[in-house]
């Protein structure tokens, strides 16, 4: 994916390198501010989808710059309600950008954005009397959900290290003896419920998650970065996207993988590719928030984020591969109390992952938490091995 990565991004460097050059001309000739813009949010929408795949937080610092700047500049102003295409890529371009400022933690712009959205939706429902924008209207509500939900936790961890929820760090246990230099690598997070609060296929569980595995400083401890003025008013920029904003001190971002609803079949594919590719010093964490399909499993709840929930939060972690005698005790032990369900209820146990689905990947250093009713099936049954 880099190779195309970087052979794409060398086109929208020179394009954006060209209309700079011939602004007048191009103007003259018919180019729209729009198009600009078009070209701009495409570049941050370029940014983004690399840090998804590296989690590298200066693609998201990035991504974050030239939305920013079309936001202010307001490329897709002039027209917008002469148009309903330039009214959905509008509505696009703020839904991407909010996307990028919850990573971030920068609230303060999402609630501007928020505001920003509905009253779009409202004024192109009345421009456009013909469309009734009900999925936008479906996105601002689960957008307005979400920011409920998670409004307790706010701000709370800035840097990945709170005074309010993390001990002292004189006060951590200290390793007696190191035999492998473990680091962790890659992060598999995976929820499933059926009335799950979520925007777009970001829940607030996942999303929890990945702000605990974001080792980078976020929101106002970013380091300040020149955009107001020159991030797409000059190409230095574009051309210098790898910029290190980087502190040395912290650790290197773990790869993430969000899996939003997946099959029991897919969370498999997926745990296989990542146990293949995963480096010899890596440790996986995966991350399984889902309801229970065994007889001692409750009803799922209908809101989640209580990621934080010892009662229901397990960590364990397993280096060594499971001997023969252990595999015979897991698959075979009478206090079997069913596994997750990852799909709706009537299927058999086609959607349910039990826990020696995972016993083939336990071969490599592996750091599980499952966030359930029923995750003491998966302590009863890993803690044989």
């Amino acid at each position: 994916y880099d190779t195309y990565f970087y052979k794409v991004f060398k086109v929208y460097t020179q394009l954006w390198k060209f209309q700079q050059e011939n602004r007048q001309k191009l103007v003259e000739a018919g180019l729209k501010r729009w198009e600009i813009g078009d070209i701009a949010s495409r570049i941050g929408q370029l940014y983004f989808g690399q840090y998804m795949r590296t989690s590298q937080a200066s693609y998201l610092s990035e991504a974050y710059i030239f939305y920013e700047a079309v936001l202010t500049r307001e490329y897709f102003k002039d027209g917008m309600f002469q148009d309903l295409n330039l009214a959905n890529k509008q509505l696009r371009f703020l839904a991407r950008f909010l996307t990028v400022c919850l990573v971030l933690n920068r609230r303060e712009m999402v609630h501007q954005l928020v505001n920003q959205l509905k009253m779009l939706v409202a004024e192109s429902k009345r421009t456009f009397p013909e469309n009734d924008f009900k999925e936008w209207k479906r996105v601002i509500r689960d957008l307005t959900k979400f920011l409920k939900v998670d409004t307790a936790f706010m701000n709370i961890w800035p840097l990945r290290y709170s005074i309010v929820l993390d001990l002292d760090p004189d006060c951590l246990p200290r390793v007696a003896c190191i035999k492998r230099n473990l680091k962790l690598r890659e992060a598999i997070l995976c929820s499933y419920h059926p009335n799950e609060v979520k925007f777009s296929e970001l829940t607030t569980d996942n999303f929890r998650m990945l702000q605990c595995l974001e080792w980078e400083p976020s929101g106002s401890f970013y380091q300040s970065s020149e955009i107001a003025s020159g991030a797409v008013a000059g190409s230095t920029r574009i051309n210098h996207y790898s910029h290190e904003i980087t502190d040395p001190t912290l650790p290197q971002n773990p790869r993430k993988a969000l899996l939003y609803h997946p099959s029991t079949t897919h969370l498999i594919a997926i745990l296989a590719t990542t146990c293949e590719e995963l480096p010899a010093d890596g440790i996986l964490l995966i991350y399984i928030s889902a309801s229970g399909s065994g007889a001692h499993a409750s009803i799922s709840p209908s809101h989640i984020g209580n990621v934080g929930d010892t009662e229901h939060v397990n960590n364990m972690i397993q280096s060594d591969p499971p001997s023969c005698s252990a595999c015979d005790t897991l698959t075979s032990s009478s206090d079997y109390s069913g596994g997750l369900n990852l799909g709706p209820g009537g299927n058999g146990g086609f959607n349910v992952i039990d826990p020696s689905d995972l016993l083939p990947f336990t071969r490599r250093p592996l750091f599980l938490i499952i966030d359930s009713d029923n995750s003491k099936a998966f302590q009863a049954k890993i803690s044989h091995l």
